[in-house]
């Protein structure tokens, strides 16, 4: 549990969300690397910023969005390789819908709140982060499968199986010593 994993987790979640997308049948709308042009306005509102078209964020603004929207605060408690499963459902879904099934992933109540039950759970899960992951992954499985949009449920699959198996290479590699 470190926060040297954020960097490795957003190049992955980087190459899942892609570049700029206007979809029409996407809820998000505007799109820029996952960052939806609504979030990016107000974002740039906080920080005192004139807004200005999502397709234009800098790539220091998609970074710092991503860690201080969806990486803080729970990423850095959860076992490596599973904190880029949660960060990249966070990106997808919104962290609590990330929360909830991780919940149910670890065996904790799905109660949306990362209170110290949760928190305790992950550092338990640190002794066998594998079946973490594989429980993790069913839980998104059965997510994207339950929300009966054909038009998106394969890629949704096919991006759960991409993120599962490049988190059993961040485990192995912690595993190995070479994280």
């Amino acid at each position: 549990m470190t926060a040297m994993n954020f960097n490795a987790s957003l190049r992955e979640v980087l190459k899942s969300e892609g570049g700029n997308d206007d979809d029409p049948a996407d809820h998000g709308g505007r799109t820029s690397r996952g960052i939806t042009q609504r979030e990016y306005d107000a974002w740039r509102r906080e920080k005192g910023l004139a807004v200005q078209d999502v397709f234009h964020a800098s790539e220091d603004e998609i970074s710092a969005i991503y860690h201080d929207e969806y990486w803080d605060p729970w990423c850095d408690r959860i076992p490596i390789g599973t904190d880029y499963v949660f960060f990249d459902m966070c990106v997808n879904a919104g962290p609590h819908r990330a929360i909830i099934l991780g919940q149910r992933a670890l065996g904790v109540a799905a109660d949306g709140r990362v209170g110290a039950i949760t928190r305790e759970a992950f550092k338990e899960a640190l002794a066998d982060p594998v079946k973490l992951l594989n429980a993790y992954t069913a839980e998104k499985q059965a997510f994207y499968i339950g929300l009966h949009q054909p038009r998106f449920t394969k890629g949704w699959l096919n991006r759960n199986k991409q993120v599962h198996d490049v988190a059993m290479k961040m485990i192995e590699g912690v595993q190995n010593g070479n994280a």
